[in-house]
């Protein structure tokens, strides 16, 4: 349906190499669109599956929170000509009591989550803004920008200034013809997650209030990022779309 063909755009995703970010991008490629592909280490494995769809692939290698914004977003352009599209997905987490958390696990957490994809975004939207062109840039938020969580303090407050970051930018650059969402990830069978996997209680504690009767996989959000970041979702502006098995109804 050409309402959700991604057909001739260009769409840059941050984390892409594995788990959600590999997910979202191959989904991506198979509604049409060309990948850039922003990774610490090459992204293979996402490459060979985005180019057996007959998508290109861009590689730009990177540390988010280090490297500067403006030459990831030079360096994508100069491959691809061009971006309509930025999924920030990047995302670490660190895990300690509150009152036991570190400084430097605060701000890990913060530089990556929080600041590298506002000021990604940021650059984005000028290239947008310069080219006098629509554009989607889709965060990816996390039930923790609506519920406290436990022993992840920075997790938790900076998946809750994207959801925030999200309605500000929405709110100033709709004008524009650019269209800011979010996607709030339930729980995933990640590696973000691996240690609550691996805790027998906490497994069960979180199984048992999934509605779904399970953990989400990178194919879960396939549908969700493809209409963000499509015709479909044209009229659509700041909002944070929950893709958790009906964890947040129970």
């Amino acid at each position: 349906m050409r309402l959700f063909s991604l057909q001739d755009q260009v769409a840059m995703v941050t984390g892409c190499n594995k788990g959600l970010g590999q997910g979202m991008a191959v989904a991506l490629a198979e509604a049409g669109a060309d990948i850039v592909g922003v990774s610490r280490r090459p992204a293979q494995e996402t490459r060979q599956q985005v180019e057996a769809l007959g998508r290109r692939f861009y590689a730009v290698e990177a540390e988010l929170g280090n490297d500067s914004p403006n030459d990831i977003v030079h360096q994508a352009v100069t491959q691809a000509g061009k971006l309509d599209i930025l999924v920030n997905n990047a995302g670490t987490i660190r895990r300690a009591p509150a009152i036991e958390f570190t400084e430097e696990d605060w701000d890990a957490v913060i530089d990556i989550n929080l600041k590298a994809a506002f000021f990604l975004s940021q650059q984005v939207a000028k290239h947008l803004i310069e080219r006098e062109a629509p554009g989607k840039i889709v965060n990816i938020a996390s039930l923790l920008s609506f519920q406290g969580g436990i022993r992840v303090p920075s997790y938790t407050a900076s998946k809750s200034g994207i959801l925030g970051l999200t309605r500000l930018m929405a709110n100033e650059w709709a004008a524009h013809d650019i269209n800011v969402n979010a996607i709030a990830p339930g729980y995933m069978a990640t590696d973000n997650t691996q240690a609550l996997r691996d805790d027998p209680q906490r497994h069960d504690e979180i199984l048992g209030r999934i509605p779904a009767g399970r953990w989400g996989t990178p194919e879960d959000l396939a549908g969700a990022v493809i209409f963000l970041c499509s015709d479909a979702a044209h009229y659509v502006h700041g909002h944070t779309l929950a893709v958790d098995g009906g964890w947040l109804a129970r």
